[in-house]
């Protein structure tokens, strides 16, 4: 069939973990806000007939078009070859749906949509961060993270003994909050998370996909 399109800007956390599962499978993709030569303007006609919601990342594969990130995940692991990106026991496997679900719900909205956005897009006059509402994510951000720690336990990867697609749906999540003025706080250097984060930033797939901004 034809080559992977995830339809998105490549800062977005959850196109990164698409591009993240292509990686891993070893599946030949392009990334952007492009198709088929043409640009595709954020919340434009054209991209409401992809996304009925407007959101990121669409994988278009041929005439197939699937939106939700961990039903992209699903897809790709199901369509190529390459390592299973999800267990075959139906208890196992349902764990990392859970996980998937989780992270993808209630520690992207902690971390990402109420912490991080506030510095990537600040909404404060002249443009400046609204260090309130920073304030005021701080005390969820940190229940997300002792959370993902709790299910991180002691493990190399989030759930079971092996990278699946809740690793690639957490780690670009965990990589920004790595990257943020409070890191040290959030984040230990020593602590698990970090210790994760750079774990995982080691992988082949994360040297490609987990880079900085700009």
């Amino acid at each position: 069939m034809a080559k992977l399109h995830i339809l998105g800007p490549t800062f977005s956390n959850f196109v990164r973990s698409v591009m993240l599962c292509c990686e891993e499978k070893g599946v030949d993709y392009s990334v952007g806000l492009e198709l088929d030569g043409q640009s595709i303007g954020f919340k434009s006609e054209e991209h409401f007939k992809l996304h009925p919601y407007g959101k990121v990342p669409v994988l278009i594969h041929g005439d197939r078009v699937i939106f939700e990130t961990a039903v992209i995940c699903r897809y790709i692991d199901a369509v190529f070859d390459g390592p299973a990106l999800q267990p075959e026991h139906l208890w196992e496997r349902t764990q990392v749906e859970m996980a998937s679900a989780e992270i993808s719900l209630y520690i992207d909205k902690a971390l990402v949509r109420d912490l991080l956005l506030e510095f990537a897009f600040p909404k404060g006059e002249d443009g400046s961060i609204r260090m309130d509402a920073v304030e005021r994510a701080l005390p969820q951000a940190q229940k997300a993270l002792a959370r993902v720690e709790r299910l991180l336990a002691d493990r190399d990867f989030i759930v079971g003994n092996r990278y699946t697609m809740a690793d690639a749906l957490l780690t670009p999540m965990l990589n920004y909050v790595s990257g943020l003025p409070m890191a040290s706080d959030l984040m230990p250097e020593q602590g698990a998370l970090n210790v994760y984060v750079q774990r995982m930033k080691a992988r082949a797939s994360g040297q490609k996909v987990l880079l900085p901004l700009g």
